[in-house]
């Protein structure tokens, strides 16, 4: 380098110059002590013999050579006396070049080895043009604009811990000096400059680059302040949300504590108590430890602590500070907990830290070292300063993870579709205004008027014919297991209650295939097990029938106590079909939002209904026409086919072949739905609207007039309505899926049995198209599939 001023670009153009530092001595050198106003003489001749030294100069070659006269210069303000104490150095504002420095300041960057970079940190590298801009608007202007920041360096020591310097700019000995061409600035300037920080070209233009010179030199103070940056660091690291979770935070908090404490070999965890439960658990995140539990992931406050340190740190919520581990494990004979499970993790020394506030412990700050004696009772002290900061940081972790589990509730556990979302979220503000404000809160009632409802339902037919044929199989299996055991017992010893038992298991077999109720599988149940189970345990005691015995309790299944076998091939099959159908009608319902947002809510029981609401007071914006409606209602129909289509794909995987059939209720009156607080979910509002709600329960059951057929029929979907406008506007619907190839063109059209308090409903029912495989480009009605299978 030739220059200072290479490769910067600044207002200033950079004078190192001792002029202003001489004048002080030329004052000195009048001094009426004798000894004083020597020196200064000396100091002035040795100054005159270089003038360079008081014109200035920016070729850093001059600080080499005249180095012995620049010594002599700054003698004073580097005092021989304070030289090992004093951490000091003078040098050029916005760079790096220190030419002079205190024996003190050249051991701590000695100390940090050959390949240490010194470099001032919280120096805003983009904006130091501004910097300089904001000194020259003080020094020549007089307009002071606080944009000072504190500037640090950070140096390892001898261990390799990062220490904090804090650098204080003493500027007596500058001055800046503007070009004949430099922009005279007025008010105006200043208050356009204000309103403009990020404007670069602005400030250039006001301040042309080397349009200033800046002579002289700064005399950089500069003092550790290591603890009180690791506390500030702690704050900030603690703060940064988004930091927690990433896979350095740990490792930086480690650091953060290691140049608190002074120490290199130390690690930080935590534990978190739960009152609750009186115990001690992980904290969950990227490299999170708890040395107080190590392997485990919760413990016993008892299993974890001794009596005194629970009562150190729970009670008096004191630091409890272990400062040789392998001595205290030997003194206790290997008995007390926290000595045991840090010993087998090889730690020698450790503090525990109560985190707590005035509601009791939220947890353990655990410090820990493979190194014996490092921590300790005294050292502990030096946590007094942070604990405050962490205490907070566990306070809001707490309350969010209480938010979390709140809001994890709320998505899975109640039915507040995203739609209607801002409403509960507007009076929820409501209800914290009042709160704020001293009023009592109350939570409005939440309702949407004038919305249009559909309905739909993909139900399994036969359901509960099915789950009784699955049922008596299985209690026939195993009823004739301990049929055929007893009898066995009963050759080995002729006793009479062995006769009547077989008595008893043959009258339920008997009604088990001519006459099975309700009632008949908790009867068979609760005999098998007051009745039979204490006898097998009995006859398991016969060697001679211990192989029957064991075989018929291998039967049964562990989790019911019962053999299933029929009615798991049952049970699996509906909830292999509730999760794909509702898997699609998922899926394909971010399409439909996508169209046009609306509510939309879906429940299994033994298939899967849909409700869906859209309407103005829904999207909360004036954008609604009953062309949305229009296309949600075709939407559903679609879906329905394609639920219909992919239900029979799957048919053949599961493990009991069972049927559907679809239906979708039109109701084609606006109506009012209000969301009940006490069972969490949206009904109708209104005498009129609950009829929506009566015929929604009743109508999959209802016959068609004069017959004893059910209305739904699978293979077939049928759409419920009273209104002729309803059947003509579904008509069009249908004839279009017809030109799809999604529907058949059997369409007929039935008159319902009346309801109770419900008459005058009808439906259109058509047959679904079906494609057998995913890519099948030739359709099949529900017949064509049957006659495939039995081929």
């Amino acid at each position: 380098m030739s220059d200072i001023n290479e490769n910067i670009e600044s207002p200033f153009e950079l004078k190192v110059s001792f002029d202003k530092l001489l004048k002080h001595y030329e004052d000195l050198s009048q001094n009426e002590d004798e000894f004083i106003a020597a020196k200064a003489r000396r100091v002035l001749k040795t100054a005159d013999a270089y003038p360079v030294l008081r014109d200035g100069f920016s070729d850093p070659s001059i600080l080499v050579e005249r180095e012995k006269e620049i010594s002599i210069i700054l003698q004073d303000s580097f005092s021989p006396v304070l030289t090992k104490n004093e951490i000091k150095t003078a040098s050029v504002p916005f760079h790096n070049l220190i030419f002079n420095s205190s024996e003190r300041f050249k051991s701590i960057i000695k100390t940090a080895g050959d390949d240490f970079e010194l470099e001032i940190k919280n120096m805003p590298k983009d904006d130091t043009y501004i910097i300089a801009c904001t000194i020259i608007l003080a020094f020549c202007y007089d307009h002071h604009i606080n944009f000072k920041r504190p500037f640090y360096y950070e140096i390892p020591d001898a261990s390799g811990i990062m220490q904090y310097y804090k650098i204080l700019y003493n500027a007596d000995f500058t001055e800046i000096i503007p070009s004949k061409d430099a922009p005279k600035i007025s008010q105006e300037d200043v208050d356009e400059l204000l309103d403009n920080f990020e404007n670069m070209e602005l400030w250039k233009a006001k301040f042309p680059p080397n349009s200033y010179t800046f002579k002289g030199f700064v005399i950089s103070n500069v003092f550790n302040v290591t603890d009180d940056q690791s506390i500030s660091n702690i704050k900030s690291t603690l703060i940064g949300e988004d930091r927690r979770k990433t896979e350095g935070f740990m490792e930086d908090f480690h650091e953060i504590f290691r140049s608190l404490l002074g120490l290199k070999d130390i690690k930080v965890g935590f534990s978190i108590y739960n009152k609750q439960d009186d115990t001690f658990e992980r904290v969950y995140g990227v490299g999170m430890n708890s040395y107080l539990l190590n392997h485990l992931d919760a413990s016993r406050t008892s299993g974890a602590l001794c009596s005194k340190s629970y009562n150190t740190l729970l009670k008096e919520k004191k630091f409890y500070a272990i400062s040789d581990v392998d001595k205290f494990y030997e003194l206790s004979k290997g008995k007390v907990p926290q000595y045991k499970t840090l010993k087998e993790q090889n730690i020698k020394s450790a503090i525990l830290a109560p985190l707590a506030n005035e509601d009791g412990l939220m947890g353990i700050l655990e410090i820990v070292s493979e190194q014996p004696k490092v921590l300790n009772s005294i050292n502990a002290n030096k946590l007094i300063d942070v604990m405050p900061f962490i205490v907070s940081a566990v306070e809001r972790s707490k309350k969010e993870e209480e938010n979390l589990i709140e809001a994890i509730i709320q998505k899975e556990c109640t039915s507040i579709h995203p739609s209607v979302n801002w409403r509960f979220e507007k009076e929820a503000k409501n209800f914290i205004k009042d709160q704020l404000n001293g009023k009592e809160p109350s939570f409005n009632k939440i309702a949407f008027e004038n919305i249009y409802p559909l309905y739909g339902q993909i139900d399994i037919k036969g359901s509960s014919d099915a789950r009784n044929s699955a049922t008596q199989l299985d209690l026939n299996i195993q009823l004739s297991a301990i049929k055929a055991i007893i009898e066995s017992a009963f050759d080995i010893e002729n006793l009479p209650i062995y006769e009547q038992y077989l008595y008893q298991i043959n009258d339920y077999l008997e009604g088990l295939n001519l006459h099975f109720q309700v009632d008949s599988e908790q009867q068979i149940s609760a005999f098998i097990k007051q009745d039979i189970d204490p006898l097998l345990g009995h006859l398991l005691e016969i060697d001679s029938l211990k192989p029957q015995v064991e075989s018929y309790f291998d039967s049964i299944d562990d989790k019911v106590n019962v053999l299933y076998k029929h009615r798991k091939d049952y049970d699996d099959t509906i909830t292999l079909i509730n999760k794909e159908m509702a898997s699609l009608l998922d899926k394909k319902q971010v399409e439909a939002q996508a169209m046009y947002p609306h509510y939309f809510e879906r429940f299994k029981t033994d298939g899967v209904e849909h409700n869906m609401y859209i309407g103005e007071s829904i999207t909360k914006e004036d954008s609604f026409n009953p062309i949305y409606l229009y296309n949600l209602r075709l939407w559903q129909l679609q879906v329905m086919c394609e639920m219909e289509n992919s239900f029979y794909l799957m048919q053949s995987d599961f493990p009991v072949k069972l049927d559907v059939a679809s239906m979708i209720l039109v109701f084609n009156q606006p109506l009012s739905i209000s969301f009940r607080m006490d069972e969490k979910q949206f009904d109708v509002d209104g005498t009129y609207n609950a009829r929506y709600e009566i015929v929604k329960k009743r109508v999959d059951k209802a016959y068609i007039k004069g017959t004893t057929e059910r209305v739904t029929q699978k293979g077939k979907i049928s759409i419920v309505y009273s209104q002729k406008q309803d059947e003509i506007e579904y008509l069009r619907y249908i004839k279009f899926l017809q030109s799809k190839k999604c529907l058949d063109d059997d369409v007929e059209i039935v008159e319902l049995q009346d309801l109770q308090a419900v008459t005058g409903l009808k439906a259109i029912r058509v047959s679904v198209l079906y494609y057998k495989e995913k890519d099948d480009k030739s359709f099949h009605t529900y017949d064509d599939l049957l006659r495939e299978i039995k081929v």
